[in-house]
């Protein structure tokens, strides 16, 4: 179904590999339609829980393909604008998910490949991997992969990379928050296996609430406006047929229905 991706299923996660380790998953118009069209795929499939990103080969992903950058040095203005909306789309698709998605990053992860990483809900990353936003060496600035790099490491840090073009190594990225763990290579996936195993503890309309309630709280002033708002929210999610079956499971000391 697909040219440059592959799509594992295991229960109830399902992995995206990006698989074109040739040219370390650098992604042109083709892979960018494609990832889209598999994150609406798999946000519509019911038997899905959690969905990881990973890039099949020694890299997650080297961000833009040199090729296409090329070509789209030569685009007049509208096409320019077009090209650029869907890899901004692409990004927001990824980010703007129902699931829970995972980051699961080696070697490099660089320019949109950071992008990718920090669209994720969350970012396991090998010892190994290497991000930056390198755009500016380009002479171009990273802007679709702003809001979601923005939002992992703060504008601080944004500030000095975005500016500098400096590569990030694991630990680094740890320190700033584009990551939540970092593993040796070997454990990477045991790593992914251990957090895909503790969301599927979550209920999935719970956890969906969970990822809206960010987004609506996020850089507020804690006022009376703010405290209102989370009160109708926890009283809207108190009353789903799935907070009942969780408080009741917990009260039963039985598995809620959807674990099981």
């Amino acid at each position: 179904m697909y040219q440059t991706l592959e799509i594992e299923r295991a229960g109830k996660v399902a992995t995206i590999w990006m698989n074109r380790p040739t040219v370390f998953n650098a992604f042109d118009e083709l892979l960018i339609d494609e990832l889209t069209s598999a994150c609406h795929e798999l946000d519509a499939d019911p038997g899905v829980r959690i969905v990881v990103l990973g890039g099949r080969g020694k890299h997650f992903s080297a961000g833009a393909d040199l090729n296409w950058m090329k070509r789209a040095a030569g685009f007049t203005h509208e096409q320019n604008v077009a090209d650029a909306r869907r890899f901004a789309d692409m990004l927001r698709t990824l980010a703007g998910m129902n699931k829970p998605t995972i980051a699961r990053v080696q070697g490099a992860a660089l320019g949109g490949g950071t992008g990718l990483t920090a669209a994720c809900d969350m970012a396991v990353a090998s010892s190994d991997a290497v991000f930056s936003t390198s755009e500016v060496k380009f002479g171009i600035i990273p802007s679709a992969i702003s809001p979601y790099v923005l939002r992992a490491i703060g504008p601080r840090h944004a500030l000095r990379y975005f500016q500098s073009g400096e590569r990030i190594n694991a630990q680094r990225a740890l320190a700033i928050g584009l990551v939540g763990d970092v593993v040796e290579p070997d454990a990477l996936d045991a790593c992914v296996s251990q957090l895909a195993e503790a969301l599927r503890q979550g209920g999935p309309l719970a956890q969906k609430a969970a990822k809206d309630l960010i987004a609506a709280v996020s850089g507020k002033p804690i006022d009376e406006t703010i405290s209102e708002e989370t009160a109708q929210r926890i009283a809207r999610q108190r009353a789903t047929d799935e907070a009942r079956d969780g408080i009741a499971a917990f009260l039963d000391k039985r598995p809620p229905g959807w674990l099981v």
